[in-house]
């Protein structure tokens, strides 16, 4: 039995007989022939409505097959993709690796450069910072010792120079207190200690050749070209001469410009000389030490001195005196300049931490 007959033998029921009404037997005949036609109208409608539900079912099931068949070949392709996505993945990660190691490497490569940098960095500055010290030191040791303001000023200068080519913040104070010290060393009026020391070591040396004014002791009297003999009449007249001579050597007359003479014995004039030559060793001494006090009472002694007991009419004594004269015209400053900024800066730059590298550029 086909689908159509169970339909419509299912939702068709079994109609009872009819009963035949004794008035009524057309009208029951037409009644069932009605409800039998609607029965097969009806299950004509559900047999076409099965069977359309079953075409329906079967393109759906069609297409969902379809749909599945692509579902799959885009799951393969994609499974495909993800596969392919892996394998690139994973070459980037090992990519990734290798680029990591080299970055870690060249990362230790950097470090150990920026290291020998810093290190460098802080030889030269400390041996810069060193050069500077003894620089410093140098110019101290101008201004104490002898007074050389100018080569103290170099000195100076050469350490700011040094200080100029580090670009550090620490040494900033150091290169203010080397420019003070610089501009008060400018500020000193100028002294030629050099020469005026070198002068005074010359007269030092010409103290022995000068003439006294009264040594005590007659000159020599240069000797007389004698005749010659020519008889016993000229030999006494040779012999009266000579005793003349003698005569005239055993009384000395000589003129003196001072009321009181200083008579000096030979002994006391070399007592003189080299109580004079002191004198001017000491006037040099107080020069280097720039004792201006000392200084000109030991030329103005001197002076007196030589005026007083050399001859001044001869032309080595003036000299001296003019020499003397103008040494005494110089006028030494009280004190002497310091560089106690200078070392006080260098002092304070030493009780601190070994200065610092810059950074590397580029620095992490």
């Amino acid at each position: 039995m086909s689908e159509e007959n169970k339909i419509s033998g299912e939702e068709t029921p079994a109609l009872p007989p009819p009963v035949a009404s004794p008035g009524r037997t057309g009208g029951g005949a037409g009644w069932v022939a009605g409800v039998a036609i609607v029965a097969l109208v009806a299950s004509g409608l559900a047999g076409w409505q099965a069977f359309e539900m079953r075409s329906q079912a079967q393109a759906l099931r069609q297409e969902l097959a379809g749909r599945l068949a692509a579902g799959d070949s885009l799951a393969q392709e994609a499974r495909g993709v993800a596969r392919q996505g892996q394998e690139s993945l994973a070459a980037l990660q090992a990519k990734v690796g290798a680029i990591e190691s080299r970055l870690a490497e060249s990362e230790g490569q950097a470090a150990a450069l920026e290291a020998l940098y810093q290190e460098f960095s802080r030889s030269r500055d400390e041996r810069t910072l060193a050069e500077v010290e003894q620089a410093v030191i140098m110019a101290g040791q101008q201004l104490q010792l002898a007074g050389n303001v100018e080569a103290a000023l170099v000195a100076l200068q050469g350490a700011e120079s040094r200080l100029a080519l580090i670009d550090h913040a620490r040494l900033q104070p150091l290169r203010r207190a080397i420019a003070a010290d610089i501009e008060a060393l400018r500020a000193v009026p100028g002294l030629d200690v050099a020469g005026l020391s070198i002068k005074l070591e010359l007269l030092q040396g010409k103290v022995d050749d000068l003439p006294l004014a009264f040594a005590g002791e007659a000159l020599p009297t240069p000797p007389e070209s004698a005749p010659v003999a020519s008889g016993p009449v000229n030999f006494l007249v040779d012999l009266g001469r000579e005793l003349w001579r003698e005569v005239q050597g055993l009384v000395r007359v000589e003129r003196l410009d001072h009321a009181e003479p200083a008579l000096l014995g030979p002994a006391q004039g070399a007592y003189l000389r080299e109580n004079l030559k002191i004198r001017l060793l000491s006037a040099r001494l107080g020069l280097l030490s720039r004792d201006g006090r000392a200084f000109g009472e030991d030329v103005r002694q001197a002076a007196m001195w030589v005026e007083r007991y050399f001859d001044v009419r001869q032309a080595p004594v003036q000299q001296v005196l003019q020499d003397l004269k103008e040494i005494a015209a110089v006028k030494i400053p009280e004190g002497r300049p310091t560089l106690q900024q200078s070392l006080v800066a260098l002092q304070a730059l030493q009780t601190r931490p070994t200065l610092a590298a810059p950074p590397v550029r580029g620095q992490r």
